[in-house]
């Protein structure tokens, strides 16, 4: 496998697949996080340096039609601009760019527009279907078109790059059918997504043990698949987030109006049976901070977490919970942390992720290995400053998450083999 450390790029034309999915500021446009910006500037930065030429392209949103103004990557050309600190060329139609590529020189970066204006980068018919075979029918139609799409994406380039984990769970045009178009020695990650998968297999194969899984989050269905894979691996697993409940309902306790997954009762106590045969210790919420609504503004009370007055809801874990949790964090030698303790979003019910965000910085200072992922959780490290002092802050939750259940992801097969 090609390894983007070694390889020189002077005089070639790389075609990055970069994840550029940001966040935009309603009022202004403006780009409000440039987090995954950031993140790609290293392999962008060794292309022009080498004296190669950079052509990026990334999806934002999930525009409908071709072209979607609201979802057009032009958006983002200064915020680009003004982290490479250089101006870059931009292409309004990814499958029409054949004149800016021919007149790209060494050093230059261009810009191709939202590969998702196009269905074919997805793989997946828009449109109404009268019947199931209808919609079947235009699926592998699409499929051929697809590699077509894909086969005009790699004629702009020499080299293919793939730098977006966050789609590298997802079989399409750029991520996975590309790199059929390109040979083993013209293809390979960029120095994020080497990063991304060094971290993870790091937790994956080579975690120090005591381990400590945290996974939060609202529901045990989203997570049954890492945590059954993870049983084999950690010494502890720490449960918060609205999944708790499950749990606890299927335990016997009262839950009030708490969130349950009803459905997956049986699921969870399974979990706990699997985690004691495996020897690892389950750590649920013993308190929590209730509501008596889902709302920033609701009246709160203090109960245990299998004393859930009627008519409340569980939203945060409260001060017992948090010490119980420092405590199995502060003694871990490996941290992988996936969802919050609560509903995060309001401040009301933040303390419980906040806590553990900073129990997982402190372990980090301690020696540990700390990998975060998931939407919640690297939002509750970056709120609080800490990204710089855990071990690493994964830009792919949806990825993250199937990496960690052990499937192969198409992106990284299409260039690992595996």
């Amino acid at each position: 496998m090609q390894l983007i450390d070694n390889f020189n790029f002077a005089g070639k034309k790389a075609i990055v697949r970069v994840d550029f999915n940001v966040p935009l500021n309603k009022e202004t446009g403006a780009v409000s996080d440039d987090t995954r910006i950031r993140g790609a500037l290293p392999t962008i930065k060794k292309i022009i340096a080498d004296g190669g030429s950079a052509i990026l392209m990334s999806h934002m949103g999930r525009p409908k039609q071709n072209p979607d103004p609201k979802f057009s990557l032009k958006q983002i050309v200064s915020a680009i601009e003004s982290n490479l600190g250089m101006k870059i060329q931009f292409v309004d139609d990814c499958m029409k760019a054949d004149a800016a590529v021919a007149a790209l020189k060494p050093g230059e970066v261009l810009l191709l527009e939202n590969l998702r204006f196009y269905e074919e980068e997805e793989g997946k018919p828009r449109g109404e279907f009268a019947n199931d075979d209808e919609k079947a029918a235009a699926k592998k139609a699409l499929k051929d078109k697809q590699k077509e799409f894909a086969k005009k994406l790699a004629s702009y380039a020499n080299v293919y790059v793939n730098d977006a984990f966050g789609t590298a769970h997802r079989a399409h045009g750029s991520t996975a059918v590309i790199a059929d178009y390109f040979d083993e020695n013209s293809k390979m990650f960029g120095f994020l997504i080497n990063s991304e998968l060094k971290a993870m297999d790091s937790v994956l194969n080579e975690a120090k043990a005591p381990f400590t899984a945290i996974m939060g989050g609202a529901k045990v269905s989203d997570k049954i698949m890492i945590i059954e894979n993870l049983l084999n691996r950690v010494q502890n697993l720490i449960i918060g987030g609205g999944m708790t409940y499950t749990f606890i309902k299927a335990l016997g306790g009262k839950i009030g109006n708490s969130l349950c997954e009803e459905d997956k009762m049986d699921l969870a106590l399974e979990i706990l049976n699997k985690a004691k045969e495996k020897g690892v210790k389950v750590y649920l919420p013993t308190d929590a901070v209730n509501a008596d609504a889902f709302d920033a503004n609701a009246n709160t009370c203090v109960s245990k977490t299998n004393e859930t007055p009627d008519g409340w809801m569980g939203l945060d874990i409260a001060d017992e919970s948090i010490k119980t949790f420092d405590e199995v964090i502060a003694n871990s030698k490996t941290v992988l942390w996936n969802g919050p303790m609560g509903v995060f979003e309001m401040d009301k019910f933040a303390k419980g992720t906040t806590a553990v965000a900073h129990a997982v910085a402190k372990a980090t200072s301690n020696g540990a290995f700390t990998l975060i992922g998931g939407g919640d959780s690297v939002a509750a490290i970056n709120k609080n400053k800490l990204a710089d002092k855990v071990s690493y802050v994964s830009t792919g939750g949806g990825a993250m998450l199937e990496y960690m259940e052990g499937k192969v992801l198409p992106g990284i097969k299409a260039i690992r083999g595996k």
